[in-house]
Parts: structure tokens; sequence; C-alpha cells
């Protein structure tokens, strides 16, 4: 067993910890946590009876698929578990509108505090950089836990550029904005190397590759990794050439990445 969590850096203040998720919110077929996320950040979530989320019952979920592990500190029922505001995780909140000091008053109280989203690794590509934000400005502690990261998993299963690349978020609904904008993504992506990644939500995913190989250059590398750490995970890295010639069918439940490169 690992030992308490790290203590503060002021006998009076608690911790943020970033807790990452499974990356099997919504699928119906989900790997054992113990395949993917290590012994440490399931023992600290066990722990943590504070937490900061985007949704309050996949992280009751989470909590308890937990306990199958590790004894929580309380009960579920005792976990005082505060949602981020609709708008925010709806829009991002990236942007400093948000001031999430107020959610952090139990950190100022000594309590230590998990942050964590639906799935992957909270603030990166989902909700919570205003959080970390917040604890950085009353001076608190943050510590990162280990676990999956969509978006590098899949960079590094792409045999893209992973020396220089960018993650862009969702590209536009509008069929035609969408062409555009992958069109913009791709000139970049050639004329300095820098490998472009986006997502999509899962039931859109077909018409994104549609979109894909409608709109990029045959010569264009096109990277898709769906699945990543479930049993039926799946990555392809082809031109778009050869996309076009052997086309690939993906699941409009699973998630998916997308990343498009020299």
């Amino acid at each position: 067993m690992a030992g308490p969590l790290r203590p503060s850096t002021s006998a009076v203040r608690g911790a943020l910890y970033l807790v990452p998720a499974t990356l099997d919110f919504g699928v119906a077929d989900s790997s054992p946590l113990v395949d993917v996320l290590p012994a440490r950040t399931l023992q600290v979530a066990a722990q943590l009876s504070h937490w900061i989320c985007e949704n309050a019952k996949s992280t009751r979920a989470f909590l308890k698929r937990v306990h199958e592990l590790y004894p929580l500190a309380v009960t579920l029922q005792e976990q005082d578990i505060v949602e981020l505001p609709h708008a925010v995780h709806k829009k991002g909140d990236h942007s400093g509108n948000f001031d999430a000091r107020s959610l952090l008053h139990q950190a100022l109280q000594g309590h230590n505090i998990g942050l964590i989203s639906e799935a992957g690794m909270p603030a990166v590509a989902d909700p919570g950089s205003s959080v970390v934000h917040a604890a950085h400005t009353l001076g608190l502690t943050v510590v990162p836990l280990v676990g999956p990261v969509s978006l590098l998993l899949a960079l590094a299963a792409s045999g893209l550029n992973g020396q220089n690349f960018a993650f862009v978020g969702y590209l536009p609904q509008d069929p035609a904005q969408r062409s555009q904008r992958i069109r913009e993504l791709e000139t970049l992506a050639l004329k300095t190397g820098q490998t472009q990644i986006f997502i999509e939500t899962p039931y859109r995913n077909a018409a994104m590759l549609e979109s894909l190989l409608q709109s990029l250059k045959p010569t264009t590398r096109l990277a898709i990794s769906s699945g990543l750490t479930l049993p039926d995970a799946h990555v392809r890295s082809d031109s778009v050439s050869t996309w076009r010639q052997h086309p690939t069918r993906l699941d409009k439940h699973l998630p998916a990445v997308f990343a498009i490169g020299a």
C-alpha cells in the first residue's frame, strides 16, 4: 500500500489531486481498472473524500469501481462531490471567464481535493483548467496523477511527428466549414511538419472520416485511434489514398482521436 497523501505546503491547506479516469465512459465493454490505472492513482482516489468533477454520477460510478479494489475513506453517500457549472464543461473553461476559487474552499480548510472528468486526464481535452488555475492562485499544491491520456496514446501510435504537434479540439459541425478547417490544418501540417490532432463526438465519427477523405490530399497521412485502452481498441495510420482504397468503418459508440501529418 502507498503511504499517506503528499503533505501540502501549509499545515492548514489541502492539495489538489488531478485524478485520471478510464477512457471507457459511455462504452459497454470496459477494461479492468488495474489494466489502465496504476495502484498509486487508485489508492489516492480511495483516500479522497472531496471532489470537483464534470459529472457527479460518473464520479460515483468510478469510485464504486475503485472501492472494489481499495476501501474508500468514506462511503459513496458521504463523498463531497461538486460539479463544475454546466456552461463550463459544455463550452470549456480555458478562456479564464470562470473563477473557480470558490470551489476550493475545502482545500483552504485542510482537505485534499480530487479533480476528475468523465474520461482521461482532467484539464487535458476536458474541463478543469480553471480549477487548476485557481489552485495555483491560492497557493495550493497541485499533484497530477498517472493515467491514460488519449491524445498522447494516439500520437504515439500514429507514426506522425511526436516532436511537434498541436491539439485543436473539435472541428466545425457544418460540413462546408469542417472541410475548410481540415484543409487549413492540412496546409499547416504539411508546411511545418506539425501533427494536427483533433477529436469528435463518437456518433459523428463516420461523418468526420468522410470529410477527411474528401478534403485531404492523397499523399497526406491520416491516423485514427479508437477505443484506446479498451478490448476492441484499433489504430490505423495510412496515406489518404490508401484509406480511400481500403476504407475503415468507425464505431459510432467508440471515442476516436484523429491526426493528420506528413
